[in-house]
């Protein structure tokens, strides 16, 4: 009894520090999509072309660090690969606000993707270390509710920012919180729990033989390169391009879109772009404890990035006819592709082993990130050559609903003993 509770402080000092990291992380790459709804193309007197493709440079840094960030974890740290990156994008994302010249901000876009580029890897790698199997879905679903959660405030805070001081000095605002972040982040987390001060050593203990022995029930890997090209890891590769297509899509350009079919204020829009993501919230707090408590992953995933495929396609056909029935299908497709990332980021660390779970984890989120560029610009792109949201809305759908169908075509896991929990 006494290993259990001391186990518990796990989740109120290692996931709410992740937790908040993550959010900022995500405020920092998201508002862009408000600064896009608010002007900033007229501000700066660029095209809608060149604007989309603002948005969706970050996405180019963000791909290519992936696998040597997740490396450097996996060997050195995790704690303070991210206390840098904390530190390096704040000061970027702050930059957007200052910077007047297309080529300038072209370059702090890039190079903001590249400074987060390493925070999910090293996050999942990192909680992979301090979680056990029956608890990792519930792990890996409060760190990634720091994106709808983050977008939720955001939404309905940043359009009123935007319009008290206009949306330079609102990203101004948003980043500088992440580079003071970084101190209380470096005080509070270790990387595993024979350092933290504030675990009991018997329960450290305890918790790193149990993580060992799940480590033991894994089929071993003698290389990356044989991990990397696995086909259940390029299917989840594709898989999450698909995916992150359609959710990134989505984020950057929900608040010009509903501007666009509603007529509302910049503040308005904010709090009516909030509403997708409270549903996002619910249903990944539902399906992450479904998940845990059977065990379940792949199973959970599929159908809810059906359903939101589904809904994305219903708000194409509505998009013309009905905005309050387009709307509410918005609702439902926010709120359905975001339901399943606890347990889709459980799948990888249950096929593979520690040796290279964590670069596995950073090719497929590298691939996640190709697929949101190419979301964000695309989306954007259709928007500004068609002054329409559909085109973009199909794109989304479809996309969506073929990484449903690619879930289903991975090769089943061997079944293995449910151990008691912590």
């Amino acid at each position: 009894m006494k290993i259990q509770a001391a186990l518990r402080k796990r989740w109120t000092f290692v996931l709410p520090a992740a937790f908040i990291t993550y959010s900022l992380a995500y405020l920092d790459r998201a508002n862009y999509g408000f600064g896009a709804a608010a002007g900033l193309a007229e501000t700066l007197h660029i095209t809608g072309s060149q604007s989309s493709l603002l948005g969706a440079l970050f996405f180019l840094g963000y791909f290519i660090f992936q696998i040597p960030g997740a490396q450097f974890a996996r060997t050195h740290s995790s704690r303070w690969l991210i206390f840098t990156a904390l530190i390096t994008w704040g000061s970027l994302a702050a930059l957007t606000g200052v910077i007047r010249t297309f080529w300038l901000l072209a370059l702090d876009r890039f190079l903001l993707g590249i400074a987060e580029s390493v925070i999910l890897p090293a996050m999942l790698l990192l909680l992979t270390r301090w979680f056990t199997r029956e608890e990792r879905s519930r792990a890996n679903s409060i760190l990634i509710l720091g994106n709808p959660i983050t977008v939720l405030w955001m939404s309905a805070i940043t359009g009123y920012l935007i319009q008290s001081f206009g949306w330079q000095k609102t990203f101004i605002f948003e980043g500088i919180p992440s580079v003071a972040w970084a101190l209380a982040w470096i005080l509070l987390v270790r990387d595993r729990p024979a350092d933290a001060g504030w675990l009991d050593a018997d329960a450290a203990l305890a918790l790193e033989e149990r993580l060992a022995e799940e480590q033991r029930s894994l089929e071993p890997v003698k290389s990356l390169k044989q991990a990397l090209l696995r086909r259940d890891v390029l299917l989840l590769s594709v898989q999450y391009f698909c995916w992150s297509l359609g959710v990134y899509g989505f984020v950057l350009w929900l608040p010009t879109i509903v501007r666009q079919g509603s007529s509302m204020s910049m503040g308005e829009t904010g709090l009516l772009s909030a509403i997708p993501y409270l549903a996002s919230i619910i249903l990944m707090i539902v399906v992450s404890y479904l998940s845990d408590k059977t065990l379940r992953r792949e199973a959970l995933v599929w159908p809810f990035l059906l359903l939101s495929g589904i809904a994305l396609l219903g708000s194409f056909l509505l998009a013309n006819r009905s905005f309050p029935a387009a709307f509410a299908c918005l609702v439902l497709a926010g709120g359905c592709m975001y339901a399943p990332y606890g347990p889709f980021f459980a799948i990888v660390p249950e096929r593979l082993p520690k040796n290279v779970a964590a670069e596995v984890l950073a090719l497929i989120n590298s691939s996640g990130a190709l697929g949101a560029f190419a979301g964000s610009y695309l989306v954007g792109l259709l928007q500004a050559l068609t002054g329409s949201s559909r085109p973009g809305f199909l794109l989304m759908a479809l996309a969506l609903i073929c990484s449903s169908f690619l879930i289903l075509a991975l090769p089943k896991t061997p079944q293995r003993n449910r151990a008691p929990q912590n």
